[in-house]
C-alpha cells in the first residue's frame, strides 16, 4: 500500500452509502477519524450514472445514482481545494461506476484505490486494510 499523508481525505464506500475520514495520524502511523457520512439523496433529481438496462433493479439504479454523486461529490472537492490526496476504498462495482465519473483532478490526488467493501467494518479493519 502507497504511504497516506497526514490531512489525507480516505472515502470508504458501497452502493448505499460511503463514510468519509481524515487521515490525523502519520504516514507511518495512520489513524483515521470519520467526520462525514453520505447517504444516497434526491434521487428523483439526479439519474444514475451513465444508461442502465431496461431490466435493471430498483437497487441497481439506485447504486449507480449514489456513485454519480459520490464522483460529483469528489470532483467538487479536488477543483475546489477541499483535499490535496484521496484514498478510494468501495467494493469492485461501485469502483467501476464512480472511475469513468471521476475529473482528472481527482485522479491526480489519488494516492490509493483498494477495491474491497469495508463501509460497515469496524474503523480498526479500515485501518489495517490501508497499511
Amino acid at each position: 500500500m502507497n504511504r497516506i499523508p497526514t490531512d489525507t481525505l480516505v472515502v470508504v464506500a458501497d452502493g448505499e452509502g460511503a463514510r468519509i475520514f481524515r487521515n490525523q495520524g502519520s504516514e507511518a502511523a495512520i489513524s483515521l477519524h470519520q467526520y462525514d457520512l453520505l447517504e444516497l439523496m434526491n434521487m428523483n433529481d439526479d439519474g444514475p450514472a451513465g444508461s442502465m438496462p431496461s431490466e435493471s433493479s430498483g437497487k441497481q439504479v439506485d447504486e449507480a445514482t449514489f456513485a454519480k454523486q459520490l464522483a460529483h461529490g469528489l470532483n467538487q472537492g479536488a477543483l475546489t481545494q477541499q483535499y490535496q490526496h484521496l484514498v478510494l476504498v468501495a467494493d469492485p462495482g461501485t469502483l467501476g461506476r464512480v472511475r469513468p465519473l471521476l475529473h482528472k483532478e481527482v485522479m491526480q490526488r489519488m494516492v490509493a484505490e483498494v477495491g474491497k467493501t469495508l463501509t460497515n467494518s469496524p474503523l480498526e479493519d479500515i485501518e489495517r486494510a490501508l497499511q
